[in-house]
């Protein structure tokens, strides 16, 4: 790098200091705002290209540079303007940011042979100062294939993982750090330290940023774009995120501007439809419920141009979002023309989130960020609704527990505000549809299967399953096959189990998602039949029967806020019954929705009570083989299996 330096910028005038991420396409850029405004900083999202003169003219106080799923050699990686580096700005690389940095210094980056996804413990160099007030010993998240290799002149290695890579360099005198891992996610124990001490000590922020009232930003966006004449459509999906929608707009311009319809797809889970109705009727907010099952199930879409086939015959994941999104859009077209509004002065709200758009790539929050998954509210035509202004999306810049704590202001029912994220498209996404068992290669399955035996121990057998699901890995979609581990001891060996689900991602390239399977153990390698599984009302009631029964024992053992999320799955893996299939429970504990772990039987939950959910599942719901128990994280696998 050239010693030149850019004339330094401006001191600020008043207001408070203000921190830029620049994003490289992260997952998780919006999570390290998050965390950086619990810090009282205040934060811009830009993307990664931005001119080194705009960022000198913003007269911000420090930078981040976020993760992101590219190689800094690669083809396809993101643009940057080289002299952001000569600003004599403090700089804070995230993953993809210290690969950027060591890049671009003239040390090695490389592909190496081991790629890192998952919790590592790491060893950190205590003297750096961005590491101040830490013990030697940190787990971190790590989700990275390539790795540098030779550090760059003017750095120095402050912290290794396990395998002996490189996980932080820093140079102090130019106030530039970077780290492998991600210190904005949960599962990076000691995270918020680091983020602390990068962003008060090193960087200089006062840490005195405190936002105006969220309810009050988020009432003055609605009245702003709303105006005086406009009328509100509102989507009421049976989820907690839709319903502070609606009652916040109710607060904002009044009930007799808002219509308010809660759209019954067919994919509800059991008295939904009547429980949501229930409660928005209780602050003031009729709803007119549509049953529209038989509409959705007939309905198709076009994709780059292709229609696809019905829903009811739909097997790839993206594409029941598509269509599921787009007829919500159709549904709403067709109730403004029942209501006799004028399209013209009409605008659709929905309860959209941060990490829904995060997750679906959306440019409102980034053009860099991959999709890992389609949201039903952030598909192309949600987003051409939008570009032409037609779309309300009041709780874009919230996440999952600030609009806990906005339903709660609002005066939503406790019951309501606390209830489990419940997805737009309901059960249709919990059904994994398959007409044909999920195989890679006959080589790579043989392969992967022998891979898997070497965690075949102390009575615990591992099993490939031809069923694929999401994940996220190194900031990129992945589908993978499912390992299912399995025992003949009556009480299994829980610490092993997680321990295995840690690992066997780590190595098994083809596996991205690891499940307990109750019963007795399987001791095939490898399982290969699945019962034909597409959406149709039998599917559906089967499914909705057994989320019941889940729902049922969380709530009798007063489990609700202790596990933030809990999807039940419906999946075709017939485990050798013939017109069997297989149902999954994910429990999921979390802070930010965007990581996460499954809840440790005997330390989040009761074991009695799993074992309950499985004993009830299979004596009372038709057709169900095998009940399992979902041990992964996300990531290396998502909250949802598709």
């Amino acid at each position: 790098m050239a010693e030149t330096k850019l004339p330094a910028p401006k001191k600020q005038r008043g207001g408070h200091q203000k921190l830029l991420i620049l994003d490289a396409g992260a997952q998780y850029a919006k999570v390290i705002d998050r965390k950086v405004r619990e810090l009282c900083v205040e934060s811009i999202i830009k993307p990664l290209d931005m001119p080194a003169e705009e960022i000198r003219q913003g007269n911000y106080t420090a930078i981040i540079i976020s993760g992101g799923p590219q190689s800094v050699y690669g083809d396809e990686a993101p643009k940057y303007d080289p002299k952001t580096f000569e600003l004599g700005i403090p700089i804070l690389g995230i993953c993809y940011g210290m690969q950027l940095v060591n890049h671009l210094f003239k040390g090695k980056v490389e592909k190496g042979g081991t790629r890192e996804d998952g919790q590592f413990d790491i060893e950190l160099d205590t003297t750096s100062s961005l590491f101040s007030g830490l013990r030697r010993k940190s787990t971190v998240l790590l989700t990275h294939g390539d790795s540098v290799t030779e550090v760059a002149p003017g750095f120095r290695s402050i912290a290794r993982s396990p395998a002996g890579i490189c996980a932080a360099i820093e140079d102090a005198k130019r106030k530039i750090y970077c780290v492998q891992f991600h210190p904005e996610v949960d599962l990076s124990l000691d995270g918020i330290v680091m983020l602390k001490n990068y962003l008060l000590n090193i960087a200089g922020f006062k840490g005195d940023f405190t936002p105006l009232c969220r309810e009050e930003e988020a009432i003055k966006e609605i009245r702003e774009q709303v105006g005086a004449d406009n009328k509100v459509l509102v989507l009421i999906s049976g989820g907690v995120d839709s319903a502070v929608c609606g009652a916040l707009l109710k607060k904002a311009i009044g009930a007799e501007r808002i219509y308010a319809i809660h759209v019954d797809h067919g994919f509800m889970r059991m008295n939904e439809s009547k429980t949501v109705v229930t409660a928005l009727k209780s602050v003031g907010l009729e709803i007119k419920v549509l049953s529209v099952e038989e509409t959705f199930l007939k309905a198709t879409t076009k994709i780059n141009g292709t229609e696809t086939p019905p829903l009811e015959e739909c097997i790839r994941p993206e594409w029941k979002r598509k269509i599921i999104g787009d007829t919500f859009m159709v549904v709403s077209d067709q109730a403004i023309k029942d209501f006799k509004l004028d399209v013209n002065k009409v605008l659709l709200a929905q309860g959209t989130l941060r990490p829904d758009l995060i997750e679906s790539a959306s440019n409102v929050v980034s053009t860099n960020a991959q999709v890992i998954k389609t949201h039903h509210n952030d598909t192309a035509l949600v987003r051409q609704l939008r570009d032409a202004g037609r779309i309300i999306e009041p709780l874009k810049d919230y996440h999952k527990d600030e609009v806990r704590e906005l339903g709660k202001s609002l005066g939503l029912p406790q019951e309501l505000v606390w209830r489990h994220p419940f997805p737009g498209p309901g059960l249709a996404i919990r059904i994994l549809c398959a007409d044909k068992p999920f195989d890679i290669s006959e080589e790579e399955v043989k392969k992967t299967a022998e891979e898997l035996k070497t965690y075949n121990k102390d009575g615990i057998y591992a099993t490939l399953l031809p069923t694929r699901s999401v994940g996220v890995q190194g900031d990129a979609r992945s589908y993978k096959q499912l390992c299912g581990l399995s025992t003949d001891k009556e009480n299994p060996d829980w610490d092993m189990l997680f321990e295995m689900a840690k690992e066997i991602p780590k190595k098994v390239h083809n596996v991205n998602r690891v499940v307990f399977v109750f019963g007795k153990a399987i001791k095939e390698p490898s399982l290969h039949t699945i019962t034909k599984t597409l959406l149709n009302r039998a599917t559906c009631d089967q499914l909705r029967a057994a989320d019941s029964i889940v729902t049922q024992e969380l709530v009798s053992n007063n489990l609700v806020k202790k596990v933030a999320q809990l999807p039940v799955i419906l999946f075709p893996c017939d485990f050798g019954i013939e017109g069997g299939r297989g149902v999954a429970i994910r429990t999921f504990i979390t802070n930010d929705f965007m990581t996460g772990v499954p809840a440790r039987p005997g330390k989040h939950l009761p074991e009695s009570v799993l074992n309950t959910m499985n004993a009830k599942i299979l004596k009372n719901v038709k057709g169900v083989s095998r009940v399992c128990y979902d041990l992964t994280s996300k990531p290396p696998a998502t909250t949802e299996w598709e």
